[in-house]
């Protein structure tokens, strides 16, 4: 199995908040920064996402790919890779866990990126560790950010 990159960061909101943010693939393009579109493919019976496509540019990595979602409870979301031009393997999970009293959160997101062309793993690290990076800035700043958000 190949190895995964993860990083965590802290939120000033509620899990429920953050996950609300999390699940709004619609609105991915105007936070995420790699994310230029995402469409629901498919939703369970609780309305959750269960199929995204995401157009995705992120520099070394472009690519307009198929993901999975799974939700465990209210505080997870992992996903796995449908299909992909230039992906062999994108896995990955955000795990949120309530902070002090419930009002903040800590969120850890992995992430297993495998490309079709050859790249050498230092390379893909840094490649992987940048989206995380990316990510977690983002979804702190638009859950912090975002007006319609209750505070805690």
């Amino acid at each position: 199995m190949a190895e995964h990159t993860s990083s965590s960061i802290t939120i000033e909101a509620a899990p429920a908040d953050v996950m609300g943010v999390i699940a709004d693939f619609a609105r991915y393009p105007e936070w995420t920064g790699e994310v230029k579109e995402a469409e629901v493919l498919a939703t369970d019976a609780q309305g959750r996402a269960e199929q995204v496509r995401l157009l995705l540019d992120a520099g070394a990595i472009k690519d307009d790919h198929t993901l999975a979602y799974t939700w465990t409870g209210d505080n997870e979301v992992s996903w796995t890779l449908v299909k992909s031009q230039m992906l062999r393997a994108l896995d990955g999970s955000y795990s949120l866990s309530p902070v002090g009293g419930g009002d903040r959160t800590e969120v850890t997101y992995r992430l297993t990126v495998d490309v079709k062309i050859p790249m050498l793993g230092m390379i893909k690290r840094k490649a992987e560790k940048v989206i995380i990076d990316r990510a977690l800035a983002g979804l702190k700043k638009r859950v912090e950010s975002n007006p319609s958000q209750p505070k805690g």
